[in-house]
């Protein structure tokens, strides 16, 4: 408040005027950073100091060396689909079936020494030129084995979903970390303004345990967060229109803010809610005008549509973002993450209690449009732009949870993770667990090292790129020094 103004003058304000002017007057923050965005005010742009020169944080940055990937497409198989049931065969399990045997596991059910072995419900078979095994959940799969490179020792650190979600996100099992898409959008930069440069679809069941701390920024400015996308209704959410703003009082609104003192402005502000809501429209116009033409998948042909099983309620949902993803590729965004699973138990691939029901639901909704993603993708020459990982936040273990039933507990001492294309060497399985799949035994790698990898394809040195925060130089990958898997850099 100005003390040198009387203050009656501020009590005769009637609420409406109060909301226009804090409203439409907030407003021309939004329009001053829109403007210096586009070079129209150079001169004034200046960072909080009042000497450096202010810098978009979204502004294309070089990467450390030559990228042979442009984005990235996590598909998220939230809950720990079983890698024994999937594509880590385990013939002697299948003579095991039903017996007790001595094995060491743990899981959320605790340590363990003994269990009862329960047998893959579903037959293995030899895919491609490089004959890599794949079970009969995922026939469409099958078919791109030449253009996958499986890793069948992955290990992390927890077998709480919690934790093991966070630190497949984040890298750190507790909470507080930027995500793996944030990171990287801090690091590139992006190439698209008009969009988010890191998306997050969901499952139509709800959300991953955790929630938002898995898309999170964390210490970092909130410019790097993940957005979520929807498949239905508007795709960002609180970003359409409010009632009765067209698109051209829109534009008008941002041609009266050049001018605070403008009289037409009042007008066109009929209630005190649009005054103070306009602001965050500003802020979001560009992708108000670029999110719908993205999202529009009837500029696709009817090919493609059946590509991806969107002619099938069964495939439609999970298709539908994977098509997405494609075209989101396309337009330049840098990280996209696809969750299959969401909310708790059977809604996602947590099986533990009828493991041939979860999976074959979870891998029948999703088999078909992965397919369909990597085939797109590879038919466009871009696949080899594009990184796809394939994996959950662990595996699962080779005997029963329970005295009776098949479902299996957690496993993070030994799953499998898969990833094509972003100039990987593909059409091979690297690592490998014990003869029950229990644990890795053969070239372990952690969750850190699959961060790095993911990181140097894009360019970036996993020990070069840093945040200052809490006084110390903080890294996805933790303060020791990590190296990428060279056997899938090639």
């Amino acid at each position: 408040m100005n003390p040198s103004l009387p203050r009656s003058c501020f009590c005769r304000r009637t609420r409406r005027e109060f909301f226009w002017e804090a409203g439409a007057g907030f407003t021309g923050l939004a329009l001053t950073g829109l403007l210096s965005g586009d070079g129209f005010l150079a001169k004034q742009s200046l960072a909080a100091d009042g000497l450096t020169k202010f810098q978009n944080p979204l502004a294309t940055k070089a990467p450390h060396f030559t990228p042979k990937a442009k984005s990235v497409i996590f598909l998220f198989m939230y809950g720990g689909p079983s890698h024994v049931d999937t594509f880590d065969y385990k013939p002697k399990l299948f003579d095991l079936d039903g017996k007790t045997i001595p094995v060491k596991t743990k899981g959320r059910g605790g340590e363990k020494n003994q269990g009862r072995i329960v047998g893959p419900k579903w037959k293995f078979k030899q895919y491609g030129q490089s004959g890599q095994w794949v079970s009969e959940l995922f026939p469409h799969l099958a078919t791109c084995v030449d253009d996958i490179a499986f890793l069948k020792s992955m290990q992390a650190d927890s077998p709480i979903h919690g934790s093991a979600m966070l630190q497949m996100n984040t890298g750190r099992i507790l909470s507080g970390a930027p995500a793996l898409g944030s990171w990287v959008n801090y690091g590139l930069g992006t190439v698209n303004e008009n969009l988010p440069g890191f998306v997050v679809m969901l499952d139509p069941t709800g959300g991953p345990i955790s929630g938002a701390k898995n898309w999170s920024s964390g210490y970092m400015p909130a410019t790097y967060q993940g957005t979520i996308l929807r498949t239905k209704g508007a795709p960002l959410i609180d970003m359409s229109l409010p009632e009765g703003m067209t698109r051209e009082m829109q534009r008008d609104l941002l041609d009266s803010l050049r001018d605070s003192n403008d009289e037409h402005l009042r007008p066109r502000i009929e209630n005190s809610d649009l005054a103070a809501r306009v602001a965050s429209y500003e802020l979001a116009y560009k992708m108000q005008l670029s999110a719908p033409e993205a999202a529009d998948l009837s500029q696709e042909t009817e090919a493609t549509h059946k590509l991806y099983g969107l002619d099938n309620a069964r495939t439609r949902d999970f298709g539908t973002k994977c098509l997405l993803a494609r075209r989101l590729v396309e337009r330049g965004v840098r990280f996209i993450q696809v969750y299959s699973g969401g909310n708790h138990n059977d809604a996602n691939w947590d099986a533990h209690g009828d493991l041939a029901k979860n999976h074959n639901y979870h891998a029948g909704n999703t088999d078909q449009p992965i397919a369909a993603l990597i085939k797109d993708l590879k038919q466009r020459s871009l696949l080899d732009e594009t990184l796809i990982v394939w994996g959950g936040e662990f595996g699962r273990q080779p005997t029963a949870e329970y005295a009776e039933g098949t479902g299996r507990d957690h496993n993070s001492y030994g799953f499998t993770m898969w990833l094509a294309g972003g100039g990987l060497a593909t059409g091979q399985s690297i690592g490998a667990t014990d003869e029950l799949g229990s644990a890795a035994v053969e070239d372990p790698f952690h969750v850190k090292q699959l961060h790095a990898t993911i990181l140097w394809q894009l360019g970036i040195d996993p020990n070069k790129l840093t945040y200052f925060y809490a006084s110390l130089n903080q890294k996805l990958v933790g303060v020791e020094e990590v190296h990428p898997i060279k056997k899938l850099i090639g």
